[in-house]
């Protein structure tokens, strides 16, 4: 491995850490490799790699994450410490050559707090009532990349005292929180979300996080873990919050149930405001039904829109408006 490839990569990751990207995405094409950074939820080109460095390349990636470097017909995942961050690494096979993604995580980050995240004063009482519920399943929705684990994270950090066990099913971990018990999947392994979820309700918890709910089996348990006296919190991918309740069903779990166990829904997107950065625009809905004063995305990013904060292409951009 030639010292220009080893600068090459760690002067692509630099990079990334100095314009605040998210991601690192190193992607093979026909006649050279392309460079792109996620910054503000959009990916942006950077200097394009010459084709001839393309193979040294991902095998300095794939030595760094300690992946099988004479793999390259499936997609592999790893993770390395780079100075101050955490980075996840994922490879997948192109037609042009193996496609790497790297996840750029501080870990000196310090994580927000409830009131830091955005949420009006209104929306924010409701939510630490939906929060202060000692049972029941509090779903936060959005797309990937919405800022989900940061409202979860927040949550947790709010709720987390010595009275309370809480423990978090993640895939993977991406920050680790003082005092609370976090368990990282390995679908490897068979440690994948509903057997690590059946066995934490023998850790007689208080508050269970699951990262994410995925299938039939991972709903299930959970909200027999919100039916039998534990405060869940957990994502699911839908488009608002009153479509959760929709999805919940339509996954097979009986209406009976979720009318029962379902403390709210919190939908959420990240707009991207003048001259950069992000902000958190929120959904909150109290119950299974929507208020009558309860307000959508649409509505909270046109508000934003009137007030100079961001653009209306920006709004549409994030937040269907059909």
């Amino acid at each position: 491995m030639s010292d220009n490839v080893i600068k090459l990569l760690d002067a692509i990751i630099e990079e990334g850490i100095k314009s605040r990207a998210s991601d690192i995405h190193i992607e093979p094409r026909e006649d050279y490799v392309r460079i792109r950074y996620r910054i503000d939820g959009l990916l942006k080109e950077a200097e394009p790699v010459h084709k001839s460095l393309q193979s040294a390349l991902i095998s300095r990636v794939k030595i760094m994450v300690n992946l099988d470097i004479a793999e390259s017909r499936l997609p592999q995942d790893g993770r390395i410490n780079f100075k101050d961050f955490d980075m996840r690494v994922s490879t997948i096979p192109t037609i042009h050559g193996e496609k790497i993604v790297m996840r750029i995580l501080e870990r000196r980050r310090v994580l927000l707090r409830l009131d830091e995240l955005g949420m009006r004063a209104s929306d924010l009482l409701i939510y630490r009532r939906m929060i202060a519920k000692k049972n029941g399943i509090i779903m936060v929705t959005g797309p990937t990349g919405s800022g989900k684990t940061t409202t979860l994270y927040a949550t947790l950090k709010e709720l987390n005292c010595k009275e309370n066990n809480i423990v978090t099913i993640e895939d993977p971990v991406e920050y680790q929180l003082p005092g609370i018990n976090q368990i990282q999947v390995n679908n490897k392994t068979g440690l994948n979300f509903p057997r690590v979820l059946r066995s934490i309700l023998r850790q007689d918890p208080d508050i269970i996080m699951v990262g994410e709910i995925r299938d039939i089996e991972t709903a299930r348990i959970a909200i027999q873990a919100a039916l039998t006296g534990h405060l869940v919190l957990a994502t699911l991918h839908t488009r608002d919050a009153p479509s959760t309740i929709t999805r919940l069903c339509e996954m097979g779990i009986e209406p009976y149930l979720v009318k029962d166990c379902v403390i709210g829904a919190v939908a959420q997107r990240l707009v991207r405001i003048k001259p950069q950065g992000r902000i958190a625009v929120f959904e909150i809905m109290f119950g299974t039904e929507p208020q009558s004063d309860m307000k959508s995305l649409k509505e909270k990013a046109l508000e934003l829109v009137k007030q100079g904060i961001t653009t209306s292409e920006e709004a549409e951009r994030v937040i269907s408006f059909d």
